[in-house]
């Protein structure tokens, strides 16, 4: 199918040549007129193309709430809490919930259909770019399957170098096509990409890695939070053949990348192994752990085993209605844990400049 972008998209490579999968990533997801995520409706909801950890339960903010309030600073009164690519406010809402006024807490999103979702939270300042949030000392910064999402190059292993793909129009339509490599490119492929046989495809996440520096040096003094999919370099490696780039479309996985540029989610396995050595350029104190992990030690255990109790109770003698909502609201929880689903999520928690608290 083609698409507004897709048009646009050729006519640039015709005039100038191919361009760096990290700059077409960038143009399809975040273009001001037919970007995916700047246009069109909400897209982590039931009704657009993907779920996220606080849409399937909202024990995830919740969770996330005891943290955020185990890592406040003694000699501070508030604490800064900045969700980036924040969505639809379905991890924010149950953490504030939980925090109320002790939080000065804010939401960065590209999307207008989540600007207006995140709206409607309460005690929540909105905005539409990073660069605008005023933060303080002590604060915390999450990111929730934001990673996956920022543009990364792709190398492609050639004898014991790399070439680079980018993107170019071959018989009228979009295609892969080889290029030399730029400098930084294959140092970062050096570094990171673990064993590749010839032939395999890395995703180069340069941009990924500098944010999370960025940002780190940016608070100076608080703690940055990275939820997402992927693994270390070790872990990707056995999935390097084919690369781990994707799209989903309506809660499946969708069309080739290149197929239908502006109307389609793109994403990636994220490379933890330089996550974590990004923060610690930063002289950030890092853990790695699975979200499971994460969410164990900071108490859901406790809470599903309550919630299964007060099933059972309301088994013998309670509203029917009351136990089929107290077994959903469990069963949700539950699959935050999933050892094959997201309880095999990775999180990074980076802290610079006060004693770690990951749990």
């Amino acid at each position: 199918m083609s698409t507004p972008l897709a048009d646009i998209l050729a006519t640039r490579i015709a005039a100038t040549g191919p361009i760096p999968f990290d700059e077409f990533m960038r143009m399809c997801l975040y273009d001001p007129g037919h970007g995916y995520f700047a246009t069109g409706s909400l897209r982590s909801a039931a009704s657009g193309d993907f779920l996220t950890s606080p849409e399937v339960s909202p024990w995830f903010g919740r969770i996330l709430a005891r943290f955020v309030a185990a890592n406040r600073h003694p000699r501070a009164h508030r604490t800064t809490v900045v969700e980036v690519g924040a969505g639809s406010g379905s991890l924010l809402g149950p953490l504030l919930a939980e925090l109320g006024d002790t939080v000065d807490a804010h939401a960065v999103e590209v999307s207008p259909a989540a600007r207006s979702s995140l709206g409607t939270v309460a005690g929540l300042t909105v905005h539409h770019r990073f660069d605008d949030v005023p933060l303080t000392s002590g604060g915390v910064v999450i990111a929730n399957e934001l990673l996956d999402n920022l543009p990364a190059a792709l190398a492609v292993r050639s004898g014991t170098g790399w070439e680079e793909r980018h993107v170019g129009v071959v018989d009228g339509v979009l295609a892969p096509v080889g290029a030399h490599p730029r400098p930084e490119v294959v140092t970062w492929a050096d570094r990171f990409s673990g064993p590749v046989a010839d032939g395999g495809i890395v995703e180069v996440q340069l941009e990924a890695g500098g944010w999370v520096t960025t940002t780190l040096r940016r608070i100076g003094n608080g703690t940055v939070v990275v939820f997402d999919y992927g693994g270390t370099a070790e872990e990707l490696a056995p999935r390097r053949g084919e690369g781990t780039i994707r799209t989903y479309h309506g809660h499946h996985l969708g069309p080739d990348p290149l197929a239908e540029p502006g109307a389609t989610d793109i994403t990636m396995d994220v490379n933890f192994s330089a996550v974590v050595a990004a923060a610690e350029r930063a002289y950030a104190d890092v853990d790695l752990l699975t979200q499971a992990e994460f969410l164990e030690r900071w108490g859901l255990g406790e809470v599903i085993a309550r919630l299964v109790d007060e099933e059972r109770a309301l088994a013998v003698d309670g509203d029917p209605m009351e136990r089929l909502r107290t077994r959903a609201e469990h069963t949700d929880a539950g699959t935050l844990l999933h050892p094959r689903g997201l309880g095999d999520f990775r999180v990074v928690v980076a802290q610079v400049g006060k004693r770690r608290r990951a749990g």
